[in-house]
């Protein structure tokens, strides 16, 4: 009986200890909800120490786009001050990187030499889908515990096999980004955060240079291998955003993802007639289309920003018939807003678009033209 009763206490003991650990755990859990290990900067390839995001030529999509569900927040804390940008920013990424991916598997080495591209082409592209997932990764790591990392989408870039098409709209797609990038570092507000889009920033011009001398600059389009000396700098980035929504195939986001973007004004889209024969030339005419009707005035301005620039013309929204002012330089991108005050000062006083149009070699122009329908 004696030996009976220490092996029930001991066994009393080892169940007591059992439950504690049940206990324990249960608490961290609680703690910890939503666990995901993408939350640890250290899980998988690092950027800047593993040189896949530099060198990886296979069609498998990279770290961490292979792994696609948004990341959940672990905490119901107050958000950080630079959060919604870099949702912002991650999302669009997804989109960009996309683009690339999308690129390596629809295409080889061969199509692009076949097409008279360097030979080197396939690689670059492949080459710079890294580098996109790349700055996914860097954007996952910039965003709070108490705030959810979006997901990517799925994606329809209308590409239709041709490698000349393909490029035209890569570049179209750099050159919007730097646009981007720029407009976002007047809404970050922590230093470290300006200092990752400078960064950023400096790798997504690589990518621009390539396109620009490569692919512009090549014998097959004859074009000058740079886009100006100066970027456009659009200020109001959110709306740069939110004209890339075209391209994600629609109810195809993750249900946990957070809006896209973030601080939408959900004002009209602008593109232009493509059954015209403008050349989007500067000097030429130009037909804007504003996606709903804008309430009856006439103090409506298209305003025009090239490089640091912006220049406003009278606006009739009979007609929608426009010049594209003669001065600009008809290299580089050009983005056309509706504006209710000449310059469009404000967010608030941009009424329609923006419209990004690439003043590309006229050889790539018509590869182009599609993006500008509904």
């Amino acid at each position: 009986m004696m030996k009976s009763r220490v092996l029930s206490s001991d066994l009393l003991r080892v169940c007591a200890a059992l439950v504690m650990v049940f206990v324990v755990v249960v608490q961290v859990d609680a703690a910890v909800p939503n666990y995901n290990p993408l939350r640890d900067p250290s899980f998988g390839p690092i950027p800047g120490e593993d040189p896949s995001y530099s060198d990886y030529l296979g069609v498998a999509p990279p770290f961490p786009a292979n792994l696609s569900s948004p990341i959940l927040n672990t905490t119901s804390g107050t958000p950080g001050l630079d959060d919604v940008v870099f949702q912002n920013l991650l999302s669009a990424e997804w989109l960009v990187y996309n683009v690339y991916q999308q690129g390596v598997e629809l295409f080889n080495a061969s199509d692009f030499i076949n097409a008279g591209f360097p030979n080197t082409t396939f690689d670059r592209i492949a080459q710079i889908r890294d580098s996109e997932a790349g700055h996914s990764r860097v954007f996952q790591d910039q965003i709070s515990n108490a705030s959810v990392v979006p997901g990517p989408c799925k994606y329809d870039y209308r590409l239709t096999g041709d490698p000349a098409q393909f490029l035209a709209f890569a570049t179209f797609i750099e050159l919007t980004s730097m646009a981007l990038v720029s407009g976002l570092t007047e809404q970050v507000k922590l230093d470290i955060s300006k200092g990752a889009l400078a960064v950023i920033g400096q790798a997504e011009a690589r990518h621009e240079a390539w396109f620009l001398t490569d692919i512009w600059g090549s014998p097959k389009y004859g074009g000058l291998p740079f886009a100006g000396p100066v970027d456009t700098f659009y200020p109001y980035a959110t709306q740069i955003l939110d004209t890339t929504i075209v391209f994600i195939v629609n109810g195809s986001c993750p249900p946990a993802n957070p809006p896209y973007p973030i601080g939408a004004q959900n004002i009209p889209r602008l593109r232009f007639n493509t059954n015209t024969t403008s050349t989007l030339t500067p000097g030429t005419t130009i037909e804007l289309i504003v996606e709903r009707q804008l309430p009856n005035t006439d103090n409506y301005y298209a305003v025009f920003f090239h490089a640091l620039n912006t220049y406003s013309v009278p606006f009739n929204t009979s007609t929608g018939i426009v010049t594209i002012p003669a001065q600009i330089e008809p290299l580089g991108l050009l983005l056309i807003a509706i504006a209710d005050e000449p310059g469009a000062p404000t967010a608030e006083s941009v009424v329609a678009g923006p419209l990004p149009i690439l003043l590309a070699p006229l050889s790539l122009r018509p590869y182009l033209a599609g993006y500008f329908r509904p």
